[in-house]
């Protein structure tokens, strides 16, 4: 660490420049402060971020680092409003709980994910991108977020859990209220959670009047017929399983075709190895996920971090993206390779709470993503680079629109 350098990194964490391009400052902060203390935005609130491969891991592994933030958070953290779905009954589910009740909240709902529906998704995944794509070859040009990945991400999710898709908009809206990085919209965030929660207990309420062969009358099931999950629990299953495969695939979709678009050797390499889909989703995965950070955690005690001292009910922020760029751990970390291989990325997260929807980004990513250049193999950005705009969100990385030509079209 350069002791000569300034404290603060040349651009300001969840600043607006900062989310345009983050790398440059989780680069800054990994040689200068890898344990970064600062302010958080919203209700300026003392934290500390962890940029470091390692660090990130211990972070996420740690018990003594809590999800818990309504158990643990600090009275300055708790009335800056930061606990996640707080008065919802998400501020007790499956995201963020401690074990015992997480463990058993996980296996009951891993209960579901059995050998023959995930074969079934299979089937789904691609019926679904046969027939986006046919809509997007209707058109010179389209919108991969919209067009493309968003329709994906709704028509898989809404099979699976067996929901109307009519509502997936209103969902994307709510989940970027949820996570709010201008203090001006912090009000918005558990109004937010509550729209999640209550189409969730509606999906429910349905599936029990009406079941049939998708996620949701399954979870029913496991509730009534095995060890039995609360109303509540039930319905905040369904709706943590709405988040982790909503938005999450929708903007990793996105964030995977633009660096194919950026890397055309890499794209074109796909297109002749197709073989090559499952490691080129999890490079894609380092290169640029879709989760920028881990929720917070808090600290239940005083602990020592990488030679810093923090107190107990410390809020920390795990860099997903810087962890996955580390170059202590990442041979050219900058350099899109789909042919990589060797040490596993933390674009899910790590440990107990890695995300609930990572098998399901998966498989979509493993049939879309190849699917869209088999598709159009001449397909090109219809706006000029510099133009493209992400979201401002400190948790998720997303684009705003990817405008694309398809230019050609293999099999017309």
């Amino acid at each position: 660490m350069d002791l000569s350098a300034p404290a603060v990194p040349p651009i300001a964490l969840f600043s607006p420049e900062y989310y345009q391009n983050p790398h440059p400052t989780l680069t800054w902060l990994q040689e200068n402060s890898p344990v970064h203390e600062f302010t958080f935005p919203v209700g300026d609130v003392r934290t500390w971020m962890v940029t470091r491969f390692d660090d990130v891991k211990t972070v996420l592994a740690d018990p003594r680092c809590s999800t818990e933030s309504i158990t643990w958070g600090n009275d300055e953290f708790r009335a800056a409003g930061l606990v996640i779905a707080e008065g919802t009954i998400l501020e007790r589910g499956i995201t963020v709980v401690d074990p015992p009740a997480h463990t058993r909240l996980r296996r009951l709902a891993m209960s579901a994910f059995t050998t023959r529906r995930v074969e079934q998704w299979r089937q789904t995944v691609h019926d679904v991108v046969d027939r986006t794509l046919e809509d997007c070859a209707r058109r010179k040009n389209f919108d991969v977020m919209d067009d493309y990945a968003g329709e994906v991400s709704a028509g898989v999710l809404g099979v699976i859990l067996g929901f109307r898709i009519e509502r997936h908009r209103e969902l994307v809206t709510a989940l970027n209220e949820a996570f709010p990085s201008d203090p001006a919209l912090i009000d918005r965030a558990p109004a937010a959670f509550g729209r999640i929660c209550e189409y969730a207990a509606e999906l429910v309420a349905e599936k029990r009047h009406d079941p049939s062969d998708d996620l949701t009358s399954a979870l029913i099931q496991t509730s009534d017929e095995g060890e039995r999950l609360s109303a509540d629990e039930l319905t905040g299953l369904v709706a943590a399983m709405i988040m982790g495969g909503s938005d999450t695939v929708r903007g990793f979709i996105g964030n995977a075709a633009l660096a194919l678009l950026d890397h055309p050797d890499q794209s074109k390499l796909l297109l002749e190895n197709p073989e090559l889909a499952d490691g080129a989703v999890e490079e894609l995965l380092r290169y640029e996920g879709a989760l920028s950070t881990a929720l917070f955690r808090i600290t239940t005690e005083e602990i020592d971090l990488a030679g810093t001292r923090l107190p107990a009910g410390a809020p920390i922020i795990a860099a997903l993206l810087a962890a996955n760029r580390d170059p202590r751990r990442f041979d050219d970390p900058e350099r899109l390779d789909i042919t990589r291989s060797g040490p596993r990325h933390v674009g899910f997260g790590h440990g107990l709470h890695n995300c609930i929807g990572a098998a399901l980004a998966r498989l979509e990513g493993t049939i879309a993503i190849p699917a869209l250049f088999q598709r159009f193999p001449q397909l090109s950005l219809a706006m000029p680079r510099d133009e493209l705009r992400y979201i401002d969100n400190w948790a998720i990385r997303r684009l705003t629109a990817l405008p694309v030509a398809r230019s050609g079209m293999s099999g017309a």
